[in-house]
């Protein structure tokens, strides 16, 4: 039994397994988006926390809106419900592709962002944020 959970805890710590356990929660959540339209009531995905508080939209509100249009084809319904993520997007695919392709090479990666980098993502995030909320 010991044998098992040293062989478990040796398994959770190949660099592999963070990124194919986000790549499988990411295909179990879009399988079950595909079916459920957050355009509509009556669905069990979980609402923003920030807009709860808030009742102002944050910088990812209507992303899930998003991935259901892209998901459907919906390039143009995707747009309109949240144009910064969906330009974000392909970075973050990128960067996630990465992760897992050196995770499955047995190595470690951890992207470094330079303090320049950080403050203009901090930047266009609040710039949206105040943008969606004024107009």
């Amino acid at each position: 039994m010991a044998d098992s959970v040293a062989a478990r805890g040796v398994a959770l710590r190949h660099p592999a397994a963070a990124p194919l356990a986000v790549l499988a929660a990411g295909a179990a959540g879009a399988g079950y988006l595909y079916v459920t339209d957050p355009h509509q009531p009556g669905h069990v995905l979980p609402r923003c926390p920030f807009r709860l508080v808030t009742g102002l939209l944050c910088p990812a509100c209507g992303g899930t809106r998003m991935v259901y249009d892209l998901m459907h084809g919906h390039l143009a319904g995707a747009w309109l419900d949240n144009r910064a993520l969906l330009l974000a997007s392909p970075f973050a695919l990128a960067l996630l592709a990465r992760w897992a392709a050196e995770g499955l090479r047995g190595r470690r990666w951890r992207p470094e962002l330079r303090p320049r980098t950080q403050a203009l993502i901090l930047l266009v995030a609040v710039a949206w944020t105040v943008a969606r909320n004024v107009v």
